[in-house]
């Protein structure tokens, strides 16, 4: 029987788990925790701080935003990864070689957290980059769909030969509007079928390679009004057209392209009915407390199935493989220019 967690991920206020975040952990209606910077000092702090997660609920998803350039969690007693951006600019003179390190950067960056205790991080970015989009700029690989899906690919790929599943996003794609949606609704006004061809491709082309996907809080004014996330429209398209089966992950529904959705529990409400499986709420714990509150009694089996499965590596031992010694080199060398 496959086992399912409660649909809420949230987040934790510091480096170590309090006796008031235990109870709430214990809430059947939490499914998951991710990390932010807050709670990171370095990968033995971080793997000391899954495992006081895991002595209250073993069987949680945990997950931090790790992609490398500016948003890379962890830092310390890790890789420094370079902006996916800066990959991207390998493949105009030297495609093959920039495929390999793009494999070479997921398996790394899959083996370093399977190392510190996480399930998974939320990457690859598959946003195709217009120029528009400072929020997403060089965590794309790049403006070319193509291209995009070919290295994202390759990410893909990596994460799964270090037994990590990969989630895309930000479906259907956050690299057309200048607004933030931390800060914002945006609203992308170009056809579906510009869409399709451009912004969707990375998407249907890994569709079936993916574990997770991420919804962008845009509207696409040309298809429905809601945001993706809260899009029956959006994410029906997403399992039927795309045949994608793995789990929809809300983006934090804290966030200010969220809000028109409502109050927490409402948007809560709109994303599941959408047909997110997982709600992410983060840096409002009243509103976290709200959501596990609505949630109570509702399950997911799509997310139980991205725990990490195999043995973890030992994250003092990763200097030993040569591939590990090589590749971080060469990531580190990337990430200082």
């Amino acid at each position: 029987m496959t086992q399912t967690l409660g649909p809420v991920m949230l987040d934790l206020e510091g480096t170590q788990l309090r006796d008031e975040e235990r109870a709430l952990l214990a809430r059947p209606a939490v499914g998951g925790v991710i990390l932010f910077g807050r709670n990171v000092e370095d990968a033995a702090q971080v793997r000391e701080l899954c495992r006081s997660i895991r002595q209250v609920r073993p069987e949680l998803l945990l997950a931090i935003d790790q992609e490398g350039g500016r948003v890379q969690r962890l830092r310390e007693g890790v890789t420094r990864l370079p902006a996916m951006g800066r990959l991207g600019r390998e493949h105009k003179a030297a495609p093959e070689v920039a495929r390999r390190l793009c494999q070479d950067a997921g398996w790394l960056l899959g083996m370093e957290m399977a190392a510190c205790g996480l399930d998974l991080s939320f990457a690859p970015v598959l946003d195709v980059d217009d120029g528009q989009s400072t929020v997403i700029g060089d965590r794309s690989f790049g403006a070319d769909p193509e291209v995009v899906t070919r290295l994202a690919g390759a990410f893909v790929e990596g994460l799964h030969e270090a037994g990590m599943a990969a989630v895309g996003k930000h479906f259907p794609g956050h690299g057309g509007v200048v607004a933030d949606s931390h800060h914002e609704l945006p609203v992308d006004e170009r056809s579906f079928e510009a869409l399709r061809e451009r912004d969707l491709v990375p998407f249907a082309g890994l569709s079936a390679r993916l574990g997770g996907v991420m919804p962008a809080h845009v509207v696409y004014s040309a298809f429905d009004h809601r945001p993706a996330g809260f899009s029956p429209a959006w994410l029906g398209m997403l399992r039927e057209s795309l045949g994608f089966k793995g789990t929809i992950f809300s983006d934090d529904l804290s966030m200010a392209g969220a809000t028109s959705a409502g109050a927490p529990a409402e948007r809560a409400r709109q994303a599941l009915e959408a047909g997110c499986d997982m709600l992410l709420v983060c840096n409002d714990r009243a509103a976290a407390l709200e959501v596990v509150e609505a949630c109570e009694g509702r399950t997911t089996k799509r997310a139980a199935k991205l725990r990490y499965g195999r043995a973890r590596p030992d994250l003092d031992a990763l200097g030993a493989l040569s591939r590990w010694r090589r590749v971080h080199a060469h990531l580190e060398a990337m990430a200082a220019d």
